[in-house]
């Protein structure tokens, strides 16, 4: 059985985090008191450990199961140091996006996002006031769980403590205007970073490059496609951004998304106030969303 951690708001309006037990989540403290109150710390120090998650609880042996109802899910790492994304993995997503002059790349393409983009599973998704052409990318995600820097590919699975489905959500007019087009600015307006439910641990995803992901827009299905399409796999991805950047824990690395943008339709249906857009990957869960005018 996976083990997925979440970061979540409670009852009484706390930060906090936990694992997920059935229908219910399972709070941090009531596993090991000994842990940090954070994920992000827990990365830091090494402690998001399955086995340690999974085992018996401490102290009196008692558990305290919140239903999921009950509580506001943010981020996996609701403030993570960077968000890096590749651009242009999938070889039928570079095909379709031939009218815009983008190319294969000999190497991962690259772009940041800022932190403050991030929201979870079930926040909402503002349209910018700059634009109207709001669009969905489904992608898996891995989030860093080691201090990594010229990392070889042949180790660096190693350095990845779990997996999540992110969205990588644009304004393409401006993403892509000719003469003004800016990537930073149509990739980095608030609630561009939409990322979850949860991180499922590394242990129960032996190879990232065999997961379908699958985008819906109001239940109906807009992208469909396989991990094994990626043009640089996972391990290739976090050795190349290795040799530029020292990798931390907590980062987040978004690999790219198949085909099947509103933007490469001949007619693009660009998301509008009150759509649901749901994401799915293998193992991962699903993570929804709604856009708000």
């Amino acid at each position: 059985m996976p083990t997925q951690v979440l970061t979540f708001i409670d009852e009484d309006l706390h930060e906090t985090w936990g694992i997920v037990r059935g229908d219910s989540v399972i709070r941090y403290s009531d596993i090991d008191p000994g842990l940090p109150p954070t994920v992000a710390e827990a990365l830091r120090l090494g402690r998001l450990d399955w086995r340690r998650l999974t085992g018996p609880p401490a102290g009196d042996g008692s558990l305290t199961p919140i239903p999921m109802e009950r509580i506001t899910l943010l981020p996996p790492v609701p403030r993570p140091g960077k968000i890096i994304c590749v651009g242009r993995n999938y070889a039928a997503h570079i095909a379709e996006t031939g009218a815009y002059g983008l190319r294969r790349t000999e190497r991962p393409s690259l772009f940041l996002k800022a932190p403050s983009t991030a929201i979870g599973c079930h926040g909402s998704i503002p349209i910018p006031s700059t634009s109207s052409q709001l669009d969905y990318e489904v992608e898996l995600a891995v989030i860093i769980g080691r201090l990594g820097k010229h990392i070889h590919p042949d180790a660096a699975l190693e350095y990845i403590a779990g997996y999540t489905i992110f969205n990588d959500l644009s304004i393409r007019d401006i993403q892509f205007d000719p003469l003004n087009g800016s990537n930073t600015v149509g990739k980095n307006f608030d609630g561009s970073s939409a990322f979850g439910p949860w991180l499922t641990l590394a242990d129960a995803v032996p190879d990232p490059q065999v997961l379908g992901l699958r985008a819906y827009v109001n239940d109906e299905l807009r992208q469909s496609d396989n991990t094994s399409g990626m043009i640089f796999t996972v391990a290739n991805i976090i050795s190349f951004v290795s040799q530029q950047m020292t990798l931390e824990p907590g980062d987040v690395i978004s690999t790219g998304t198949p085909a099947g943008s509103a933007f490469a339709e001949k007619e693009p249906r660009w998301l509008a106030a009150g759509d649901r857009v749901r994401l799915e990957i293998d193992c991962l869960g699903s993570l929804e969303n709604e856009v708000v005018g």
